[in-house]
């Protein structure tokens, strides 16, 4: 009887492990642990957008362990699996690194994975003295250490570093540097990887706009360029119609044959070709990869939409801003790159009024989903009467929609876009 106990034991367990499996493959949230950067970047499920927590008007007051927590849950709760920062020097990237290791400790069903900024400057960038783009800042290799240091502290989190933000592009005046300054930092973290001292699965990329991506002007095409493009593991490109409703608006504006149509479907039409204007840039760039025979991905690192702006974008200005076009603009984007893969690091999650700090409703404070105290703006609105956030708090206050969850009072800041020519917006 021994060997029929023994087969009946064996079946037993084989049955026990398909049963397990088949669990584990309906359930696709349990094999996403520990992903790598290749992983994580493909998977549509996984929300990405930039996120920064400060809630004041200056970074001189960092939000504490427990305001990044509260953040976390929140994002969490909305399917967001990975965040971007921007620099290592100020405490906030580690803080947020800290506060993610300490929620997957306590939950082992939390996952939140990081794409870590390394901030890139000239030589003498923000001082008084003369700038020299062809040089890089004495303070650079130290922002590459930090993130090296903190990517091995937290080897299952940080899964991407990106070197530099919109470093590369011209008009950052005050800090641009010239590509050999990214390609130099690059290939050190490439070389880390192959030497075994940083995990070879992390990514490395910089994150510009497209135009610095070889998208824009052939000022851009440099042989520099080229050979950053061949050492990164991706290209993360930034894209925003929203500011070239100002500087550049041959997309913007109602047809003369949208008249007749609601206001409610012209402002679709207009906010479709917002999107195929970001895809057009998107485009850009991988038709100069094609030039260069080089197949790498290419994902959207930043893009996003104001709410409310008292210059350019406002009401004397291109009357872009409010939270009825970002509603629109950011779920034609999500749908767009989801259906083609495509990994989109909106900006960003909460308004942080220190990006603009001399003008209160300059756009910059603006372009989160969430207030700065928490009330989640139109374009999530839908996701508090699911209940998503039910017992969540930013601070002291509870998650509540803005306009007091009124689309009638919302639609009263939102501004026409002005009539425009057929042509011009064909061109």
């Amino acid at each position: 009887m021994k060997p029929v106990k023994n087969i009946l034991l064996v079946i037993s367990f084989v049955l026990l492990a398909s049963c397990q499996t088949s669990q584990k493959e309906d359930n696709p949230m349990q094999n996403n642990r520990n992903l790598t950067a290749k992983e994580i970047l493909s998977k549509p499920e996984f929300l990405a957008i930039s996120y920064g927590g400060y809630r004041k008007k200056t970074r001189k007051e960092q939000p504490t362990i427990q305001q990044l927590k509260e953040d976390l849950k929140i994002l969490h709760a909305m399917n967001i699996r990975i965040l971007r920062t921007y620099n290592v020097r100020l405490p906030h990237a580690a803080n947020i690194l800290k506060a993610i290791d300490e929620l997957k400790k306590a939950n082992p069903e939390f996952e939140m994975y990081m794409m870590l900024g390394a901030w890139i400057d000239c030589k003498n960038a923000w001082t008084e003295m003369p700038l020299n783009h062809n040089e890089g800042s004495e303070h650079n290799a130290i922002e590459i250490d930090r993130a090296v240091e903190l990517a091995n502290q937290y080897p299952d989190i940080v899964k991407i570093i990106a070197v530099g933000n919109e470093a590369m592009v011209k008009w950052a005046s005050a800090y641009f540097v010239q590509p050999h300054i990214i390609l130099k930092w690059v290939k050190h973290l490439q070389d880390l990887k192959q030497e075994g001292k940083i995990d070879k699965d992390l990514w490395i990329t910089s994150s510009d706009n497209f135009a610095s991506w070889g998208g824009g002007e052939n000022e851009y095409h440099t042989p520099e360029l080229e050979e950053l493009i061949k050492a990164v593991d991706y290209l993360s490109i930034h894209t925003y119609p929203m500011h070239d409703t100002h500087y550049n608006p041959v997309f913007w504006g109602v047809l003369p044959k949208e008249k007749k149509l609601s206001n409610t479907k012209q402002l679709d039409k207009v906010m479709t070709r917002s999107l195929s204007y970001a895809i057009s840039q998107y485009d850009s760039v991988v038709n100069y990869l094609e030039t260069l025979e080089v197949k790498k991905p290419v994902h959207i690192g930043e893009t996003g939409w104001a709410t409310v702006s008292a210059g350019f974008y406002g009401e004397n200005g291109s009357k872009a801003s409010d939270e009825y076009k970002q509603a629109l603009y950011y779920n034609k984007m999500r749908e767009w790159a989801s259906k083609n893969k495509i990994k989109c690091f909106y900006f960003e999650a909460f308004d942080e009024p220190w990006k603009d700090e001399h003008n209160p409703k300059g756009s910059e404070n603006f372009f989160g989903l969430f207030t700065v105290d928490g009330e989640a703006k139109y374009v999530i609105w839908d996701e508090l009467d699911k209940g998503t956030f039910e017992g969540f708090k930013r601070g002291k206050n509870k998650m509540t929609k803005t306009y007091n969850g009124s689309l009638e009072d919302l639609l009263l800041d939102v501004q026409m876009p002005p009539v425009k020519n057929e042509i011009m917006l064909n061109h």
